[in-house]
């Protein structure tokens, strides 16, 4: 159980920050923007969430906000062994199927894309596409970080499959919201 009396510890006034194994690293370090895209796509997801109301998807966006507290915590433990413990936090294959299963839930109830789409359509569905934008760029800086350290696979592909449900969940969002925006290519050259 976490427990924070105190929010500031003053101890990465000199550029460092601690990870899960009590080692330290520069706030620059590749594994470190991992950690800190992957908190700002788990803070773009809460926007969604407030943005969806009481609605079914917010509840399965809430379970992934959990998720991504894991994934960060995963991404902090130093080591080549990914196997979770009771004091290790780890991403597993099963959260990656969970994901895929949720993705093809909610795509069989869309019609077959016939063009890109743009971001928007609604509040919600705008709020949703931010989020996997975000949520692309965390897998980027990710895989930057795992050609220096060794990171779990199944945190990499979790961030893979995590941009995709974003995206089908956009497009469910918005089909009862007047629908996908489509890219009309080269639609306002005069």
């Amino acid at each position: 159980m976490v427990k924070l009396n105190k929010i500031y510890t003053r101890t990465g006034d000199d550029g460092t920050t601690g990870l899960v194994d009590g080692s330290r690293v520069s706030k620059a370090d590749p594994r470190m923007a991992a950690i800190g895209d992957v908190d700002e796509a788990n803070s773009a997801i809460g926007l969604a969430v407030v943005a969806l109301g009481g609605a079914d998807a917010a509840g399965a966006l809430a379970r992934i906000q959990n998720d991504l507290f894991d994934l960060g915590a995963d991404l902090a433990t130093p080591g080549e062994d990914f196997a979770p413990s009771e004091m290790t936090l780890r991403i597993v294959p099963a959260q990656v199927a969970r994901l895929e299963a949720e993705i093809d839930a909610m795509n069989d109830t869309l019609a077959p894309l016939t063009s890109f789409i743009l971001p928007g359509g609604s509040a919600p569905g705008a709020a949703l596409h931010l989020a996997r934008a975000i949520v692309r760029r965390a897998e980027r800086t990710a895989i930057a970080a795992a050609a220096q350290v060794p990171l779990n696979p199944a945190a990499l592909a979790y961030l893979n499959r995590l941009s995709d449900y974003l995206f089908v969940a956009s497009r469910y969002v918005n089909q009862t919201a007047g629908g996908d925006v489509l890219w009309v290519p080269g639609g306002s050259r005069q």
